[in-house]
């Protein structure tokens, strides 16, 4: 399943993401000599309607076309079938970014080749690039506070995000033997998140250290995710006033890293509906009465809520979530201890 390679195909820079199925067969690791040593790994379309990953390798290839690149970069462009019909992923296949954990699909075995190639290359960092669905600010993720995750995620935002669910993401994988993180660059063919991203990469490839400065703590605005919103499969929803069992207000994806007050009215529910959200914490315990209650047939918020992530995608929405919660997080709490697997954010 997986290809490898030492350079790309000829003319494959001309191709945007939904036309590499042209020149590739299939999720495809390529290995790029540079000036230095060790690597950079760089994750792009892992789900395969978020493209500008691929524009931002587009771009750094293209501006070091001729030359040797300042520091080797390999890149492992993933989900090219899905990319093809610019869908998150094809129904028949394992989401992309749920599948550096445990499991044995062909998939999974993939991955898990990857990670064994990588770890033996001793890499520098690991950037993993994707889109959102919903209006949200670009941002990074990390799994970890080590100080150089945090000069990698600093790098790219003064935002940053830290947690440690779902656990098959590729970079918690990569958090285990190198500095590593998300990045969240807009809505796919955000032009400005592209070139926020091209910057980034470049930089990092002429970074000579990932030590972070002394007081690099005070300049990051760190949330962690709490807790996971799904919409059970029993109900229909609906985003722009249309009648549904549960009618969510509109303009609520403009809420994304805002602060939420208590008793905000968030939607309606039919008379029968109860708990029109699952909302899961960390370990899947349910949580939904700590965060919202029903009314008179509304969605109500009980406690301040920070949204993220939060879309009004209906296919993203069922194959995936509906938000993330988070709080604001205070470096001395010391980072999260992740106790099993079992959580139903895995899936």
């Amino acid at each position: 399943m997986l290809k490898i390679l030492n350079k790309l195909p000829d003319k494959i820079l001309a191709l945007p993401a939904h036309r590499l199925y042209e020149a590739l067969p299939g999720p495809t690791l390529v290995h790029l000599k540079g000036n230095r040593e060790p690597a950079i790994f760089l994750t792009v379309l892992l789900h395969g309607n978020e493209n500008s990953g691929w524009e931002v390798v587009k771009n750094i290839l293209n501006k070091y076309k001729g030359k040797t690149l300042p520091r080797s970069l390999s890149i492992f462009i993933g989900n090219v079938k899905a990319a093809r019909y610019k869908k998150r992923k094809l129904e028949s296949q394992d989401d992309f970014n749920r599948i550096w954990g445990n499991g044995n699909s062909p998939e999974h075995l993939m991955v898990r080749s990857v990670i064994k190639i990588m770890r033996e290359r001793k890499i520098f960092a690991s950037i993993d690039i994707h889109n959102n669905n919903g209006l949200n600010p670009h941002y990074a993720c990390i799994n970890k506070l080590d100080r150089r995750f945090l000069k990698l995620a600093r790098e790219f935002s003064r935002m940053v995000i830290y947690f440690i669910r779902p656990t098959g993401v590729q970079s918690l994988a990569f958090s285990e033997f190198c500095p590593s993180v998300t990045l969240e660059c807009g809505q796919p063919g955000d032009e400005y998140g592209i070139q926020l991203t091209t910057h980034y990469i470049d930089k990092l490839l002429q970074l000579k250290t990932l030590e972070a400065e002394t007081d690099i703590e005070n300049t990051i605005d760190l949330y962690h995710t709490v807790g996971i919103v799904k919409l059970p499969g029993d109900y229909d929803f609906s985003f722009n006033g249309d009648k549904a069992d549960i009618e969510f207000v509109k303009g609520i994806e403009t809420l994304n890293f805002e602060e939420i007050f208590n008793d905000t009215l968030l939607g309606k529910v039919k008379n029968n509906i109860t708990k029109p959200l699952i909302v899961m914490d960390e370990e899947g315990k349910d949580i939904f009465d700590d965060y919202f209650f029903i009314q008179d047939n509304n969605i109500i918020t009980k406690r301040v809520i920070v949204p993220a992530m939060l879309t009004t995608d209906k296919v993203i929405v069922k194959q995936d979530c509906f938000c993330y919660l988070m709080e604001r997080y205070d470096l001395k709490q010391g980072e999260k201890i992740l106790k099993d697997n079992t959580s139903l954010w895995n899936n």
